[in-house]
């Protein structure tokens, strides 16, 4: 059994039916009192200033020994070279210079069938597992999402989940926090404790798009301003919303990937139906996703507050009072 990092959401189905662990790097990243460090550390190891700080957190979680034994050690890392982070390559070359083991998957483009089974079967035959085992987590999983997909409907729909508990609870399913049983019961005693919770009576419903924010206080700082995000885009994408018997079919789907004008059409479905006020775009420092922001108000008719990140920490004075300005505008 060996613990394997992953940079984005992949097919995690096929690393437990080999009998692995996931480990998302990304989360372990962002939630270590380290994680300003962790970027220091890229740095003083040749990673320019102007890279994406979750980039540097990715390679310092893996390269550092201090870092990587602090989350139980990471053996080798699956590394997502199309369909997520353009930078995911040269982060790979740099590993490897480490000597860590990498795992290279790719999701097509044009969302082609035969070539995501593809990918899947190359790597089940690396990690040495077979369709009818990946079915039989699957099926465990599959509930496990459906429980996930209830906080959401509470979120947006009975008010009683903050937007935090949304955000993390979905982000969670990319590697269901590394213990598919633990985060299991975890979500059922989210729920029950749900049940009995007070109603939100913000007067703003916001969306979120985009990669989860590097922020750490953004979702507590909207709530304190009467404003509650209601719908996170690529969080809930990690969860798998669209339920589909075909494993293959399920990360075709998963419009994350795929290019910007799937998910503009889950947007605006989602925009819909949870009344939105408003969208909040957040964009990385120095990613290739900013362009697509010109997209988005392009075709997107609702309000949008596009704001930037660079390193993990609190919002800045300038962004919270552009935040403030948002919510003065969408009253």
């Amino acid at each position: 059994m060996a613990r394997i990092g992953i940079t984005t959401t992949v097919p995690v189905e096929i690393i437990l039916a080999a009998g692995h662990i996931p480990v998302d790097l990304n989360n372990i990243f962002i939630t270590s009192p380290a994680a300003g460090r962790m970027v220091e550390t890229a740095e003083e190891a040749g990673y320019p200033r102007n890279i994406c700080g979750w980039i540097k957190g990715l390679y310092a979680v893996m390269v550092n020994k201090e870092f990587n034994a602090s989350c139980g050690g990471i053996d080798k890392v699956i590394a997502v070279t199309q369909g997520d982070c353009s930078n995911t390559h040269a982060l790979m070359e740099t590993y490897q210079l480490a000597g860590i083991e990498t795992i290279p998957f790719a999701y097509p483009f044009d969302r082609d069938y035969d070539l995501l089974k593809l990918q899947m079967e190359k790597l089940m035959a690396t990690l040495g597992t077979n369709w009818e085992t990946v079915y039989g987590v699957k099926r465990q999983l599959d509930k496990l999402r459906l429980n996930v997909a209830e906080i959401d409907r509470r979120t947006w729909q009975e008010n009683t989940v903050s937007g935090l508990h949304n955000h993390l609870y979905q982000v969670s399913c990319s590697d269901f926090n590394s213990d598919t049983n633990t985060f299991a019961s975890d979500v059922e005693r989210f729920l029950q404790q749900a049940d009995n919770a007070s109603e939100y009576t913000d007067d703003l419903r916001l969306g979120f798009i985009g990669v989860p924010p590097i922020f750490t206080d953004l979702y507590p700082y909207l709530e304190t301003m009467g404003a509650r995000i209601v719908y996170n885009e690529v969080q809930r994408q990690f969860a798998m919303p669209f339920a589909a018997d075909d494993i293959v079919e399920q990360y075709r789907l998963y419009t994350y990937p795929y290019g910007v004008f799937g998910r503009i059409h889950d947007i605006e479905t989602e925009i819909e139906r949870r009344n939105l006020d408003g969208l909040i775009h957040y964009v990385q420092s120095f990613c290739f996703r900013q362009i697509e922001d010109m997209i988005f108000r392009e075709k997107l008719t609702i309000p949008i507050l596009t704001i930037e990140g660079d390193k993990p920490g609190k919002l800045d004075a300038r962004t919270r009072l552009r935040l403030e300005s948002f919510l003065e505008m969408l009253r």
